[in-house]
């Protein structure tokens, strides 16, 4: 599974992760921070708009995502 940060406004920790390819493109999963809690939908991006994300850089590769820690203050 490919794994692809989301460039935010927030800069929060929103990512997708391609979970199938099609002959049309892309299904994705994209996880969300939203105030603390992750908001999870799956979708389907044509293969044209994902190489443009890739090449504007909306879009960047990862290895994996990056677990969230809860900090105990």
């Amino acid at each position: 599974m490919a794994y692809y940060t989301l460039k935010t406004i927030a800069k929060t920790n929103d990512y997708m992760a391609v979970l199938r390819e099609t002959e049309d493109g892309y299904v994705v999963r994209i996880v969300r921070d939203k105030d603390g809690y992750d908001e999870i939908t799956t979708d389907f991006i044509s293969r044209t708009l994902f190489e443009s994300c890739l090449r504007t850089g909306y879009l960047t590769k990862i290895e994996e995502p990056v677990a969230k820690m809860a900090v105990n203050a």
